[in-house]
């Protein structure tokens, strides 16, 4: 029977080994992995007390341990063999360095070379050593083995399932995000009856974030006040799980208990040599409850529970801790120092206090509820605890949001007062909202101020505003700025580069041949940088190519780059098709080239294109240049077949056509109908007339 067991064993063995050295994809099939397990025995698994095993066993199970450490596998299985092989009545027990090394260094391999051998030795794994096992399938990926090896386990009533094994089976699905696995733990933990701890809750929680459930998250919290007093720890967590689910309130709610429990100095974690945090207290299993696990299975993702509104804390506790915190004030340190905490646990409660107190502003910021900042700005101020920068940035972000650049400026400057250098973030958000206000000179000057951020927004900005307020010079300044921190531009920043540089003489002189040739050397420069990054036109980016070359009188050019639009945009979008022929009309009728856009007219026509007032309007003013009242009536009932209404810009064009032509009665009665019609006019269209009527005048002179 040995010698089955071994032959079993052997082949799992070989199975397991050919996917560790090919990183195959298949998993070993429940049916054929539980096979293999059921020619295991049971017997002796519950946890043992150490026994005093012979000098000799430990001299050669470090000898193994030693060989695995120093990566020489082979010889570990040789000693590994030989130990096996020469020593007799092993237990357990005598492996498990064996298993620890294997569990610090992720090698699941050895860990079945192991396991076989002591199936052919006729040993029985004890809980440690299954605990261990799982451990190193889970690092190495093997979440299926894992769980097939501990639901067969489980079927044997030797097996005393602990919540710490199916913790970390837990950890494993949620680092690697596998909900399906993370679902079939659950499952596994009700079918086994194993209970829970406070880490199960804390895993069960990352999971819910995981999922975004926020009903999970406020279940999981029901049952976990049912079992446990709260302490620090499950509130830093669950008010990082509220805060990532955007329950605003809730964690809010979570915040303040936790400042009760710290005015009166319960603290209950403390800091592993790792750095991290634990809890102090004694964490005692509560039993299994299926009403919970079967609710927290079935739970679908987003499910919104009117009961579940925020965190059901004690009324008395809710009422009073906001009043409570601020009472107590600057006394917190003596408070904490009469609860009979040292300095080390003051320094730490200050510490998971300032970091819960973050996250709670974070979710503020992302909800730009500026009161609720000022609110816990506040309170930590009465509590004595020191905002960070985090907090600072999210109070600025907030304000800058809601109120005004100025009231950022003011907070940026009480952060110096207190030594405290501020975020990238912080100053970049300063910059945008400068830039949006067009304080140029003070959004530059705190982009200067960012030593490396990693993102676009605030040059982009800054370049928007550079762009409305006609300012290359400073333009290129950020540009360079952004080049010598070696950030990628994104196609934004292009179309603010195509709008900036695209034009040399134009607005304020007509394009010449000089001003020509140095427009389109840029335009050639800024698509060269656009391919070298691999980033395609918009039609933003485009729109304002068409305009730059437009206004520099560049017809030919404005015609090829119209046919590139088409092939990107035109044909397959029909809003923009309509917006980028009107651009090009626009500016034939600038050049008087009417015979151009007459063809692009009959063009947008015969194929069916969209055109819409403007397209009408600035066909109109077409006629102006060719003197063609009657084509210009012809469109203006072209307009009203279609709905739409006539606008100031109509009525100046018709009337300028009559001027040209010198039909001024005509135009005073086009003037009159436009009065009665409620259009507002404008000085152009009264420019019209005295242009024309000076015109007459130098004529008949």
């Amino acid at each position: 029977m040995c010698g089955f067991r071994a032959t079993v064993a052997l082949c799992t063995f070989c199975k397991l080994k050919h996917r560790y050295h090919h990183g195959g994809e298949t998993r070993t099939g429940h049916s054929e992995f539980t096979r293999h397990l059921t020619t295991s025995t049971t017997r002796g698994s519950g946890y043992m007390d150490p026994v005093r095993r012979s000098s000799k066993h430990s001299m050669k199970i470090r000898k193994i341990v030693k060989a695995l450490r120093y990566g020489d596998r082979r010889k570990a299985s040789d000693l590994l063999l030989g130990f096996a092989q020469r020593s007799p009545s092993l237990r357990a027990d005598d492996f498990l360095p064996i298993f620890k090394r294997c569990a610090q260094s992720c090698d699941p391999l050895f860990v079945m070379e192991t396991w076989r051998l002591m199936e052919a030795k006729n040993i029985s794994l004890n809980d440690k050593c299954v605990s261990l096992m799982t451990q190193t399938l889970c690092k190495g990926g093997y979440l299926e083995e894992a769980f097939n090896m501990v639901d067969f386990l489980g079927e044997s009533h030797d097996f005393h399932p602990v919540p710490s094994l199916y913790n970390f089976l837990l950890t494993s699905c949620v680092k690697e995000k596998n909900i399906i696995h993370a679902r079939k733990c659950l499952e596994l933990m009700e079918k086994q009856m194993a209970g829970k701890n406070e880490i199960t809750y804390i895993e069960l929680l990352k999971l819910a974030v995981l999922q975004e459930n926020l009903s999970a998250v406020h279940l999981i919290w029901e049952d976990y006040i049912k079992n446990y007093r709260m302490s620090m720890l499950p509130l830093m967590k669950f008010i990082h799980s509220f805060t990532a689910l955007k329950d605003l309130k809730s964690a809010y709610k979570t915040l303040q208990h936790m400042v009760s429990l710290a005015i009166m100095g319960n603290i209950g974690i403390t800091r592993k040599a790792s750095g991290s945090l634990f809890s102090a207290r004694l964490d005692i299993p509560v039993p299994s409850n299926r009403d919970f696990s079967s609710t927290l299975l079935d739970l679908k993702e987003n499910e919104q529970l009117d009961s579940w509104i925020c965190p059901a804390f004690p009324d008395a506790i809710c009422a009073s801790v906001e009043q409570e915190a601020f009472r107590v004030g600057k006394r917190e340190v003596k408070t904490a120092a009469l609860a009979g905490l040292n300095r080390e646990e003051h320094s730490l409660l200050k510490e998971v206090l300032i970091w819960s107190f973050d996250q709670v502003l974070y979710g503020c910021r992302q909800h730009k509820n500026y009161e609720l900042v000022q609110k816990i700005m506040l309170q930590m101020q009465d509590l004595g605890l020191d905002p960070s920068r985090h907090a600072y940035d999210c109070l600025v972000r907030t304000v800058v949001s809601q109120r005004h650049f100025k009231d950022g400026i003011e907070i940026l400057k009480k952060m110096k007062q207190n030594n405290l250098k501020p975020l990238d973030s912080t100053l970049a958000a300063l910059s945008v909202s400068c830039s949006h206000a067009l304080e140029l000179d003070l959004a530059e000057a705190l982009l200067n101020q960012i030593a490396g951020y990693p993102h676009l927004y605030p040059y982009g900005a800054l370049l928007a505003a550079c762009d409305e307020m006609d300012q290359p010079e400073r333009a290129l300044r950020v540009f360079a700025k952004m080049k010598q921190i070696k950030l990628v531009p994104d196609i934004r920043i292009y179309e603010n580069l195509f709008s900036l540089f695209g034009t040399v003489n134009a607005p304020y002189e007509n394009g010449n041949r000089m001003s020509q040739a140095d427009a389109f050397k840029r335009i050639n420069a800024i698509e060269r940088d656009m391919a070298k990054n691999g980033i395609q036109h918009s039609h933003i980016s485009m729109k304002n190519l068409l305009k730059a070359l437009g206004e520099e009188g560049m017809i030919r050019e404005l015609f090829q780059y119209l046919h590139v639009a088409e092939n990107l945009f035109i044909y397959s979008n029909s809003s923009l098709r309509t917006e980028m022929y009107n651009t090009v009309l626009h500016y034939l009728v600038e050049a008087r080239e009417s015979h151009m856009a007459i063809e692009i007219f009959k063009k947008m026509k015969k194929f069916g294109f969209h055109t819409d007032s403007a397209t009408y309007d600035i066909m109109i003013d077409c006629c102006s240049i060719t003197r063609c009242f009657k084509s210009a009536s012809l469109l203006v009932s072209m307009m009203i077949r279609k709905g739409f209404h006539l606008e100031i810009c109509t009525y100046t064009s018709l009337i300028k056509i009559l001027m040209e032509n010198e039909n001024f009665s005509e135009a005073l009665n086009l003037l009159e109908r436009a009065k009665l019609g409620g259009i507002q006019l404008d000085v152009l269209l009264f420019n019209t007339f005295l242009r024309s009527a000076s015109y007459k005048r130098e004529n008949s002179a």
